[in-house]
Protein backbone atom coordinates (compact mmCIF):
# COMPACT_ATOMS: atom_id res chain seq x y z
CA UNK A 1 0.00 0.00 0.00
CA UNK A 2 2.71 2.43 1.08
CA UNK A 3 4.75 1.45 -2.06
CA UNK A 4 2.57 3.44 -3.99
CA UNK A 5 3.97 6.61 -2.51
CA UNK A 6 7.37 6.09 -5.31
CA UNK A 7 9.27 8.61 -5.00
CA UNK A 8 10.88 8.79 -8.86
CA UNK A 9 8.67 9.86 -11.00
CA UNK A 10 7.83 8.68 -14.56
CA UNK A 11 8.05 12.82 -15.53
CA UNK A 12 11.79 12.40 -14.76
CA UNK A 13 12.20 8.88 -15.38
CA UNK A 14 12.92 7.68 -11.86
CA UNK A 15 13.50 4.28 -11.74
CA UNK A 16 12.12 2.18 -8.79
CA UNK A 17 15.20 0.56 -6.93
CA UNK A 18 14.65 -1.08 -3.52
CA UNK A 19 15.45 2.08 -1.45
CA UNK A 20 13.25 4.89 -3.50
CA UNK A 21 9.97 3.91 -2.25
CA UNK A 22 10.82 3.75 1.40
CA UNK A 23 10.52 6.79 3.36
CA UNK A 24 12.17 7.84 7.28
CA UNK A 25 10.00 8.15 9.60
CA UNK A 26 10.54 9.02 13.56
CA UNK A 27 9.34 6.18 16.85
CA UNK A 28 9.73 7.17 20.17
CA UNK A 29 9.20 4.46 22.61
CA UNK A 30 6.99 5.08 25.81
CA UNK A 31 10.09 5.64 27.69
CA UNK A 32 13.64 6.70 26.12
CA UNK A 33 14.80 8.49 23.46
CA UNK A 34 13.48 8.71 19.47
CA UNK A 35 14.81 7.10 16.44
CA UNK A 36 15.15 7.85 12.92
CA UNK A 37 13.78 4.61 10.91
CA UNK A 38 14.18 3.50 7.32
CA UNK A 39 11.86 1.24 5.42
CA UNK A 40 8.34 0.94 4.82
CA UNK A 41 6.38 1.14 7.82
CA UNK A 42 3.13 0.06 6.83
CA UNK A 43 5.07 -2.95 5.53
CA UNK A 44 6.56 -3.51 9.36
CA UNK A 45 9.92 -3.29 7.57
CA UNK A 46 13.30 -1.42 9.20
CA UNK A 47 16.18 -1.55 6.58
CA UNK A 48 19.17 -2.86 9.07
CA UNK A 49 23.10 -1.99 9.05
CA UNK A 50 25.07 -3.99 7.79
CA UNK A 51 22.19 -3.52 4.89
CA UNK A 52 20.58 -0.28 2.90
CA UNK A 53 20.57 1.32 6.81
CA UNK A 54 24.56 2.03 5.38
CA UNK A 55 23.25 4.17 2.59
CA UNK A 56 22.67 7.00 5.04
CA UNK A 57 25.47 9.36 6.40
CA UNK A 58 24.06 11.28 9.73
CA UNK A 59 20.87 12.34 9.73
CA UNK A 60 20.28 15.41 11.63
CA UNK A 61 17.27 16.36 13.72
CA UNK A 62 15.84 19.00 15.48
CA UNK A 63 13.82 19.24 19.05
CA UNK A 64 11.65 21.96 19.20
CA UNK A 65 10.02 23.12 22.26
CA UNK A 66 6.61 24.11 22.93
CA UNK A 67 7.87 27.97 23.09
CA UNK A 68 9.87 27.38 19.78
CA UNK A 69 13.09 26.81 21.66
CA UNK A 70 15.34 24.30 19.52
CA UNK A 71 17.67 21.85 20.14
CA UNK A 72 19.64 20.08 17.32
CA UNK A 73 21.72 17.08 16.96
CA UNK A 74 22.94 14.29 14.20
CA UNK A 75 21.31 10.77 14.93
CA UNK A 76 23.99 7.76 16.18
CA UNK A 77 23.49 5.15 14.41
CA UNK A 78 22.11 1.73 15.55
CA UNK A 79 21.59 -2.12 14.06
CA UNK A 80 18.23 -0.79 12.91
CA UNK A 81 18.23 3.30 13.22
CA UNK A 82 19.73 6.47 14.21
CA UNK A 83 19.09 7.12 17.78
CA UNK A 84 18.52 10.52 19.44
CA UNK A 85 19.75 12.34 22.68
CA UNK A 86 16.22 13.16 23.44
CA UNK A 87 12.45 12.56 23.41
CA UNK A 88 9.16 14.72 22.25
CA UNK A 89 7.63 15.64 25.57
CA UNK A 90 3.98 16.88 25.43
CA UNK A 91 3.57 20.11 23.35
CA UNK A 92 7.11 19.45 21.59
CA UNK A 93 7.62 17.81 18.29
CA UNK A 94 10.64 16.45 16.55
CA UNK A 95 11.66 16.89 13.03
CA UNK A 96 14.78 15.25 10.93
CA UNK A 97 15.86 14.81 7.31
CA UNK A 98 19.06 13.48 5.24
CA UNK A 99 19.88 16.09 3.23
CA UNK A 100 23.34 14.35 1.64
CA UNK A 101 21.64 10.75 0.75
CA UNK A 102 23.61 9.75 -2.22
CA UNK A 103 22.59 11.09 -5.80
CA UNK A 104 21.66 8.42 -7.54
CA UNK A 105 22.58 8.00 -11.92
CA UNK A 106 20.19 6.25 -13.94
CA UNK A 107 19.63 5.99 -18.13
CA UNK A 108 16.43 7.74 -19.35
CA UNK A 109 16.66 6.09 -22.78
CA UNK A 110 19.84 7.98 -24.38
CA UNK A 111 20.08 10.18 -21.13
CA UNK A 112 21.60 9.96 -17.91
CA UNK A 113 19.52 11.17 -15.30
CA UNK A 114 20.68 12.28 -11.79
CA UNK A 115 18.17 12.31 -8.77
CA UNK A 116 18.40 13.58 -5.18
CA UNK A 117 16.79 11.43 -2.91
CA UNK A 118 15.68 14.22 0.53
CA UNK A 119 13.98 12.31 3.31
CA UNK A 120 12.31 13.95 6.34
CA UNK A 121 10.09 13.18 8.83
CA UNK A 122 7.94 14.66 11.64
CA UNK A 123 7.24 13.80 15.21
CA UNK A 124 4.23 15.34 16.85
CA UNK A 125 2.61 14.97 20.92
CA UNK A 126 -0.52 17.29 19.53
CA UNK A 127 -2.32 18.67 16.98
CA UNK A 128 -1.30 22.43 17.75
CA UNK A 129 -1.06 24.36 14.71
CA UNK A 130 2.73 24.50 14.00
CA UNK A 131 4.89 26.09 11.03
CA UNK A 132 6.52 24.24 8.72
CA UNK A 133 10.44 23.48 9.29
CA UNK A 134 11.42 20.91 6.29
CA UNK A 135 11.63 21.51 2.79
CA UNK A 136 8.46 19.14 2.48
CA UNK A 137 6.55 19.24 5.57
CA UNK A 138 3.34 17.95 6.57
CA UNK A 139 2.16 19.57 10.03
CA UNK A 140 -0.60 19.86 12.19
CA UNK A 141 -3.15 21.89 11.69
CA UNK A 142 -5.39 22.80 14.93
CA UNK A 143 -7.63 20.04 14.73
CA UNK A 144 -7.55 16.14 15.85
CA UNK A 145 -6.74 14.20 12.50
CA UNK A 146 -6.31 17.53 10.36
CA UNK A 147 -2.55 18.28 8.94
CA UNK A 148 -1.79 21.13 6.30
CA UNK A 149 1.06 20.31 4.19
CA UNK A 150 3.85 23.09 3.04
CA UNK A 151 6.77 22.84 0.24
CA UNK A 152 9.47 25.25 0.72
CA UNK A 153 6.98 26.98 3.25
CA UNK A 154 3.89 27.43 1.02
CA UNK A 155 0.94 25.42 1.19
CA UNK A 156 1.18 22.74 -1.43
CA UNK A 157 -2.61 21.69 -2.77
CA UNK A 158 -3.80 18.51 -4.33
CA UNK A 159 -1.23 16.47 -3.01
CA UNK A 160 -1.72 12.88 -2.28
CA UNK A 161 -1.12 11.96 1.27
CA UNK A 162 -1.65 8.05 3.05
CA UNK A 163 -1.79 7.64 6.58
CA UNK A 164 -0.97 4.04 7.52
CA UNK A 165 -0.44 1.92 10.51
CA UNK A 166 1.73 -0.87 11.43
CA UNK A 167 -0.99 -3.48 10.44
CA UNK A 168 -1.01 -2.20 6.74
CA UNK A 169 -4.33 -0.45 7.62
CA UNK A 170 -4.55 2.78 5.26
CA UNK A 171 -6.49 5.58 4.51
CA UNK A 172 -5.51 8.09 1.29
CA UNK A 173 -6.61 11.90 1.22
CA UNK A 174 -5.62 14.97 -1.18
CA UNK A 175 -4.59 18.02 0.07
CA UNK A 176 -7.16 20.90 -0.52
CA UNK A 177 -5.90 24.05 -2.03
CA UNK A 178 -4.87 25.80 1.16
CA UNK A 179 -2.90 22.64 1.74
CA UNK A 180 -5.30 20.72 4.13
CA UNK A 181 -6.20 17.50 4.55
CA UNK A 182 -8.07 15.70 7.52
CA UNK A 183 -8.20 11.85 7.97
CA UNK A 184 -9.93 9.83 10.84
CA UNK A 185 -8.07 7.68 13.34
CA UNK A 186 -9.71 5.46 14.79
CA UNK A 187 -7.24 3.19 16.30
CA UNK A 188 -4.82 3.44 19.27
CA UNK A 189 -1.48 3.58 18.93
CA UNK A 190 1.06 5.00 16.32
CA UNK A 191 0.66 6.75 12.72
CA UNK A 192 2.82 7.66 10.08
CA UNK A 193 1.01 9.90 7.47
CA UNK A 194 3.14 9.97 3.97
CA UNK A 195 3.75 12.08 1.23
CA UNK A 196 6.24 12.87 -1.76
CA UNK A 197 6.83 15.28 -4.00
CA UNK A 198 8.59 15.76 -7.13
CA UNK A 199 10.59 19.00 -7.79
CA UNK A 200 11.60 19.01 -11.67
CA UNK A 201 14.37 21.87 -10.79
CA UNK A 202 17.67 21.14 -12.37
CA UNK A 203 20.35 22.02 -9.81
CA UNK A 204 23.75 21.24 -8.34
CA UNK A 205 25.07 20.04 -4.51
CA UNK A 206 28.03 19.54 -3.49
CA UNK A 207 29.86 20.33 -6.62
CA UNK A 208 27.19 17.12 -8.32
CA UNK A 209 24.52 18.42 -10.86
CA UNK A 210 21.00 16.45 -10.47
CA UNK A 211 18.00 16.65 -12.49
CA UNK A 212 15.74 17.13 -9.87
CA UNK A 213 14.67 16.20 -6.21
CA UNK A 214 12.71 13.64 -5.01
CA UNK A 215 11.32 14.62 -1.60
CA UNK A 216 9.16 11.91 1.06
CA UNK A 217 8.09 13.11 3.99
CA UNK A 218 6.42 11.80 7.08
CA UNK A 219 4.64 12.39 10.17
CA UNK A 220 4.62 10.04 13.33
CA UNK A 221 1.77 10.56 15.97
CA UNK A 222 1.20 8.35 18.67
CA UNK A 223 -2.56 7.72 19.97
CA UNK A 224 -3.41 7.21 23.03
CA UNK A 225 -6.81 6.45 23.21
CA UNK A 226 -9.43 4.01 20.53
CA UNK A 227 -10.10 1.29 19.12
CA UNK A 228 -7.72 -1.51 20.09
CA UNK A 229 -4.87 -1.64 16.89
CA UNK A 230 -5.40 -4.41 14.06
CA UNK A 231 -1.56 -6.59 15.18
CA UNK A 232 0.93 -6.12 12.67
CA UNK A 233 2.03 -9.03 10.38
CA UNK A 234 6.10 -10.33 10.88
CA UNK A 235 8.28 -8.07 10.49
CA UNK A 236 9.88 -7.95 7.40
CA UNK A 237 13.23 -9.58 6.43
CA UNK A 238 15.88 -5.99 5.74
CA UNK A 239 17.40 -5.69 2.85
CA UNK A 240 21.21 -6.56 2.13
Amino acid sequence: MTRTLTLLAAALGFAAASASAHQIWLEQPAKGSAVIRFGEFGDNLREASPGLLDKFGKPAATLVSAQGEEKSADGSKTASGFALPFAARQGESIVAEDASYPLRKFKQGDKEVTSWYHPGARLITGFAAQQPKLALDLVPAGQPGEFKLFFKGQPLPKAKVALVTQSGWAKEGHTDEQGLVKFDMPWKGQYVAEVSHIDRTPGERAGEKYDGVSYVTTLTYVKAAGVAPIPAGPAAAPNK
